[in-house]
């Protein structure tokens, strides 16, 4: 059981480091097409950046199938992404843009934190100069905008 425990929280914990070089390398690079759609307006409950999401579902459920079937270990990488999921969902989506039909506002520093450099990151419009990739840790809010000042300058 430690062993589980452990790859799971070993897993969850790289997935933010994966999801950064997602979002910088993958949404911002060749995956713009279905990533414009979170810098614009929101229009409605989904957007096709909810693809990401999907298919992040997608490769958890397969994992832990997988796992099941008689791998074990991937069943708690599995988990451990959808946990990651999970924690997106609710960090992101509700505290951070807020789409849900309450408004929770960030009360706590690290949240506080979260949500004003995601607002860097959406500061610039386009997929290029933007900051702050990382969806579950936030750089000092001084290097970020010492970031947007220099690509600001340079655009």
């Amino acid at each position: 059981m430690i062993l589980n425990l452990a790859v799971f929280l070993c897993t969850l914990t790289a997935m933010e480091g994966i999801g950064y070089l997602a979002h910088r390398y993958i949404m911002h690079g060749w995956g713009w097409f279905l990533h414009r759609s979170h810098h614009e307006p929101h229009l409605g409950a989904l957007e096709t950046n909810d693809v990401y999401l999907l298919a992040l579902a997608l490769i958890a459920f397969a994992l832990v199938a997988i796992g099941r079937a008689g791998h074990a270990p991937l069943q708690w990488v599995g988990a451990g992404v959808a946990a990651f999921g999970v924690i997106y969902v609710i960090v992101h989506d509700g505290i951070v843009h807020r789409h849900w039909p309450f408004k929770p506002r960030p009360r706590n520093r690290y949240l506080k934190r979260l949500y004003k450099a995601h607002l860097l990151h959406h500061a610039l419009k386009g997929r290029d100069n933007s900051v702050s990739f990382g969806f579950l840790y936030a750089p000092p809010m001084r290097r970020l905008k010492r970031q947007l000042r220099e690509r600001r300058r340079q655009s």
